[in-house]
């Protein structure tokens, strides 16, 4: 048995409902595809509508004792989920690299990065606070408290099948509510061996359900339409956020919303050009391109452009492409060919209005879903490239003449979640930050990502705000007692 079929035999198949895996009420599967291959690693349970609301059923009856389960005995199973996971990180980083296709150094940073929310938010449970204090008028006192919102849908994406869970499972337990999570159907085993690991730490039957499924609408709908479901959280495209944020209407769900991205990074001309160079790869290149806080345009000074463009370009000529778990590759394959198409599409569109390719432009020839990874200079500003989000290692370069210029190029998008800025100067610094439309800004560097910090978008990209002391508050209802003495 080889090292990835030993692994895939250890991960859970079923739904993970009530504490353990089991069939689809239907008996259902699909399969889960290697992107290095295309060829079927395995098959997992596919839920109805049924399942889910099975699952709805053993997170309301778990939700009462959970909720009243000592701060810090919530807190105590997250630390213990966190050990159990960094523990197993080689697991997780091989299982990731399997069903998503990055690379296995990338896999390693995201199962650091993706435990450390389980840390974090175990630290978080024991602080949850209200207040309590003389009304002004002197007749009373008033106390405000914190109670969980109550059984929450957790919607996660396939680009980060680990940390995307733990962001939103993180603080949702911390805070005492039980969560229901519909991982991507292109990556559902990451999230059922958290599953196993969650209760391998301790947590009790009904609080954490898992339903892979291929028919997400279903799954999703039957729940949004339950007056027992509290909050929904989603991690995906505008498009079907503004679905769920209907949907969600009905029931006058709270929610909290992480859509898409077209995060500009802007280099001025008084900024070190190698550290840009550096910054841009992290920002452009990590992921392969496939994150929510991608660099999708890079706006350069025109003082500096082609120096960057240059330097960009030899750094990204020399990235190897090949499945992420083979020794040597810097890029591993896109996670499907959907993905490659709408990839291409874009690069040819720029093309075809008058961008110049500097290296790649173009899939990779053979199994698997690879792109060259890509630098487009002279980027017309009316490109589709400029509008949309490109998930894929693809920079595209514009240029610009004053900061004003360059502010306006950076706003001038419906999308507002990330942006990147380069300078030596700490008065452009805060200047420009304070006047880009971002929720999120990194000054001289390109990851920006921290689960101590609230991460969220404003405009088209969201709603709310996951990490730091402020993600906790997305699961806790504020309840005011007047008091009079």
């Amino acid at each position: 048995m080889s090292q990835f079929d030993e692994l895939l035999a250890a991960v859970p198949t079923g739904l993970w409902i009530d504490g353990s895996p089991g069939a689809a009420v239907r008996g259902g599967t699909f399969a889960v595809h290697d992107p290095a291959t295309g060829t079927v690693l395995t098959e997992v349970a596919d839920a109805t509508a049924e399942d889910a609301l099975r699952a709805l059923d053993a997170a309301s009856r778990a939700q009462r004792e959970w909720a009243a389960t000592a701060p810090r005995e919530r807190a105590e199973i997250l630390r213990a989920a966190w050990q159990l996971v960094t523990d197993r990180a080689e697991d997780f980083a091989l299982l990731m690299t399997l069903e998503m296709g990055k690379t296995l150094a990338e896999s390693r940073g995201e199962v650091a990065y993706g435990a450390e929310f389980l840390r974090w938010f175990s630290e978080e449970a024991p602080r949850i606070q209200g207040r309590y204090t003389t009304a002004p008028s002197g007749n009373g006192r008033i106390l405000v408290t914190k109670a969980p919102v109550g059984p929450c849908l957790a919607i996660t994406p396939w680009n980060f099948p680990l940390a995307m869970g733990t962001r939103k499972i993180g603080p949702a337990l911390a805070a005492g509510c039980t969560m229901l999570v519909k991982p991507a159907s292109e990556t559902p085993l990451t999230m059922l061996l958290l599953a196993r690991v969650f209760a391998d730490a301790g947590l009790p039957a009904g609080v954490l359900s898992v339903l892979p499924t291929s028919d997400a609408a279903a799954v999703s709908g039957s729940l949004l339409a339950d007056p027992r479901l509290r909050k929904v959280t989603f991690t995906g495209s505008t498009g079907v956020g503004k679905t769920l944020l209907e949907q969600s209407a009905g029931q006058v769900l709270r929610t909290s919303m992480e859509l898409g991205g077209n995060a500009p990074f802007v280099v001025f001309d008084d900024a070190d050009v190698d550290a840009a160079v550096e910054g841009a790869m992290a920002a452009k290149m990590r992921n392969g391109g496939e994150a929510c806080t991608a660099a999708n345009r890079l706006i350069v000074a025109n003082a500096v452009r082609e120096e960057f463009t240059a330097k960009l370009t030899d750094r990204i000529a020399a990235l190897t492409v090949g499945p992420g778990y083979r020794d040597g590759s810097d890029i591993g394959p896109l996670i499907n060919e959907k993905q490659r198409t709408s990839v291409t599409d874009l690069v040819d569109d720029a093309v075809a209005a008058g961008a110049r390719i500097r290296t790649g432009g173009g899939p990779v020839d053979g199994p698997g879903w690879f792109y060259r990874p890509t630098v487009l200079d002279n980027v017309p500003t009316d490109a589709r490239i400029v509008a949309e989000e490109i998930f894929g290692p693809v920079a595209a370069i514009t240029g610009f003449d004053t900061e004003d210029e360059a502010v306006a190029a950076a706003n001038g998008t419906e999308f507002g979640l990330a942006a990147y800025i380069y300078t030596r100067s700490l008065d452009r610094s805060l200047r420009v930050a304070d006047a880009l439309e971002t929720g999120m800004v990194g000054v001289n560097r390109g990851v920006i990502s921290d689960p101590a910090a609230p991460f969220g978008g404003v405009k088209q990209s969201g709603l709310g705000s996951e990490g730091g002391t402020e993600g906790i508050e997305e699961y806790l209802e504020t309840k005011y007692v007047a008091l009079e003495l």
